[in-house]
């Protein structure tokens, strides 16, 4: 059975630390629950609540907030040094990590750290030191809003770009998803993996370590490096990386580099490079800025921090500010990466 609270309040659910109230709360620990749920409201517009880690509440929520909290992790089969794992979209996503690195499932130990659930890890595609989820990700297991009816998504299905999915525009609103299946590889069956070292600066804090280097050595290297630029949402309202690294064209960049020498890229085909957001930011003159409670992190320019009682309306603010300053200056845009949520 279910349980709606009315008038609630969001505060302690979104890791902005944004006070902000929902028509109506039901939390879904059950699979039977979040379908009584879905059922219940089949007239309204249900609003989807993972972890809380990547959006701004720009407003109070008039709309009721279905909270996914199903746990559980399974081994559906392991062949060949392949592992198949099911995973509930209320398990947290770096708890995830972790369990793999401690049974040596390889595959997702570069996207340590990252706030979150793993149910809702498809929908923007999480990425990070060079990794990204559909490198392991299998399928998934949603429900139709509209129907009610269970369906598995296969990873063409989801159709990933970056930090991009099916989730964030044709089916936005349209699935819950209830489950992820990820596809890793077993090292107590094989040694036929290559671990993932050449992005940022995993290499030379891989070398500050000690023992020989494994997924638990990565892992490390991912969460000493985020922990040193990254703030603790806990600490400081937050929801990491605020904008997309901008995909640009080489003759762009080339032309760029002549005003701009030290401008870094990352190399995404023949014809794009991938530029750091933060550079931008940084180079533009807002690492640091306070506007009020509303801010950039002094560590790391592409985060902006609530200092307190920022109200989501003066985040935003601050990320227009950011992209019109960049925009100017280098002549790129640059896009959000938290989704914004205005009623």
């Amino acid at each position: 059975m279910i349980e709606i609270q009315h008038h609630f309040q969001l505060k302690e659910h979104n890791t902005f630390g944004i006070s902000a109230f929902a028509k109506a709360y039901i939390p879904a620990v059950t699979l039977q629950q979040l379908k009584e749920a879905v059922s219940y409201y089949q007239e309204e517009d249900l609003f989807i609540l993972g972890g809380g880690s990547n959006m701004l509440l720009i407003n109070d929520v008039e709309r009721p907030v279905l909270h996914v909290l199903l746990k559980g992790i399974e081994i559906l089969d392991n062949n060949q040094g392949k592992v198949r794992l099911k995973v509930m979209a209320g398990e947290n996503w770096h708890d995830l990590v972790m369990y793999c690195i401690q049974n040596n499932f390889a595959g997702i130990e570069n996207l340590a750290l990252i706030p979150g659930n793993a149910g809702t890890s498809p929908i923007q595609n999480i990425g990070a030191y060079g990794v990204e989820l559909k490198d392991t990700f299998h399928s998934c297991e949603v429900i139709e809003v509209a129907t009610g009816k269970e369906e598995t998504l296969t990873k063409a299905d989801c159709n990933f770009g970056y930090r991009d999915s099916i989730f964030k525009n044709v089916a936005a609103g349209k699935y819950i998803i209830t489950s992820i299946t990820l596809e890793l590889t077993d090292l107590n069956k094989t040694s036929d993996y290559k671990l993932k070292t050449n992005y940022g600066a995993i290499q030379e804090e891989m070398d500050q370590l000690p023992g020989e280097n494994s997924i638990s050595k990565v892992a490390q290297a991912v969460v000493n490096i985020r922990t040193n630029k990254l703030p603790d949402p806990k600490v400081i309202g937050n929801s990491g990386s605020f904008f997309k690294n901008p995909i640009i064209s080489r003759t762009s960049y080339n032309d760029l580099i002549r005003m701009h020498p030290q401008m870094p890229c990352y190399e995404v085909d023949a014809e794009s490079v991938k530029v750091p957001a933060g550079w931008l930011i940084d180079k533009s003159g807002f690492k640091g800025k306070r506007y009020g409670d509303a801010g950039v992190h002094d560590r790391q320019a592409l985060v902006l921090v609530n200092h307190g009682k920022a109200t989501g309306k003066e985040i935003l603010e601050v990320a227009k500010k950011i992209q019109e300053a960049v925009q100017l200056r280098f002549g790129i845009s640059i896009e959000t990466e938290v989704n914004l949520i205005e009623n």
